[in-house]
């Protein structure tokens, strides 16, 4: 999958368990608001893009701009990506 460079992408910081029964966290280091936990990291990495997608659009709906990513961004985590936010802009109400 490609994506278009001015796509907005951020930064996402994952927190692997550590013991038997504990969750995969997940925050979004430049999206204030938007961290989550999955069963796995496959299921974390859902949640993040969702609770991202669900922040942008009650900014959006509010007439609030979607925060900058960071470049600088960073976290002593297990993992961080680039994850792109999807938003339906037709949902958007009038």
């Amino acid at each position: 999958m490609q994506y278009d460079g001015r796509m907005l992408r951020y930064h996402v910081a994952f927190y692997l368990p550590r013991a038997a029964g504990e969750m995969v966290v997940a925050e979004a280091l430049d999206f204030p608001g938007a961290v989550t936990q999955g069963f796995d990291l496959a299921d974390a990495r859902l949640m993040v893009a969702s609770a991202m997608e669900d922040l942008a659009q009650s900014l959006l709906e509010e007439g609030k701009p979607l925060p900058i990513p960071n470049p600088d961004a960073a976290a002593e985590a297990d993992l961080v990506e680039l994850v792109p936010l999807t938003v339906h802009v037709g949902a958007l109400r009038a």
